[in-house]
């Protein structure tokens, strides 16, 4: 006699031939760059290359004398920066749109307690993102601009290349916001059962040296941006420490949840 506990796979069937697979991921990645371009195309009407660049001048100009300016020391640097920074701001309107292409990749290979909580963690870890960043453009490089100008003598006129300067928030851009995905990273780690959540509190000593050993190795060679970045990111451990058990209980199967219970 058939058990009755005993249910379908739901996935069953849904298989799909490893040339579909290629397709899909194609198309998957067609509408990803769609959407980075359609937000190039609406940050270049407004507010335009200039617009971005003057307003990621704004911290370090701040620390500047007023009747100075970045310069460029390249040929075609008036032209290539502009347009890497405009690519890069395309790049973080359409980060929802992106995040959400990669789910639906994924989707058709997800159960359906599992799709419940895909679309949340897409818009959480865009938002931390967002935080990230801007946590960097409002207070890390105010900051840090700051204490690197305490320092210049007098008679050296500090004169950054925009080039180098685009290129360093760029990277500090880009390490904050995966450093603010910190939650996510803990509340999946425990919901897939490869660590629990008592490892994480007696791992927690061990993280705080592990997020000052990264925010050395990432930010520049100043204190101010190694402590911000590594602050949060023991913030972000505890607060998915905090998450993690209502995230696994919440996203578990029904068979599984009532074996748990």
């Amino acid at each position: 006699m058939a058990d009755p506990n005993d249910k379908a796979d739901e996935l069953a069937g849904t298989e799909q031939p490893f040339v579909q697979h290629l397709i899909e991921l194609r198309d998957r990645i067609l509408y990803a760059m769609a959407g980075v371009v359609v937000c190039m195309v609406l940050l270049a009407i407004w507010p335009g290359p200039s617009g971005l660049i003057d307003f990621i001048a704004v911290p370090i100009r701040n620390h500047m004398p007023p009747d100075m300016k970045l310069i460029a020391v390249g040929v075609f640097t008036p032209f290539f920066v502009p347009l890497k920074v405009l690519m890069m701001a395309g790049l973080l309107m359409a980060l929802p749109w992106v995040m959400y292409q990669l789910w639906a990749f994924v989707a058709p290979g997800l159960y359906s307690h599992e799709k419940r909580f895909a679309i949340p963690l897409i818009v959480i870890g865009s938002i931390l993102a967002y935080l990230g960043i801007a946590f960097v453009q409002f207070f890390v490089l105010d900051k840090m601009f700051g204490f690197i100008q305490s320092f210049t003598p007098e008679s050296v006129n500090a004169t950054p290349d925009i080039a180098s300067y685009v290129e360093a928030i760029l990277s500090l851009y880009l390490a904050f916001g995966l450093a603010f995905q910190v939650p996510i990273v803990v509340m999946l780690l425990v919901r897939f059962e490869m660590v629990t959540v008592e490892k994480l509190k007696g791992f927690r000593g061990y993280f705080i040296v592990v997020a000052f050993v990264i925010a050395a190795i990432v930010t520049p060679p100043d204190v101010i941006s190694q402590i911000a970045l590594a602050v949060p990111m023991c913030l972000l451990y505890e607060l998915g420490i905090i998450g993690s058990k209502w995230f696994a209980k919440a996203t578990r199967a029904p068979e599984e949840a009532a074996d748990k219970g």
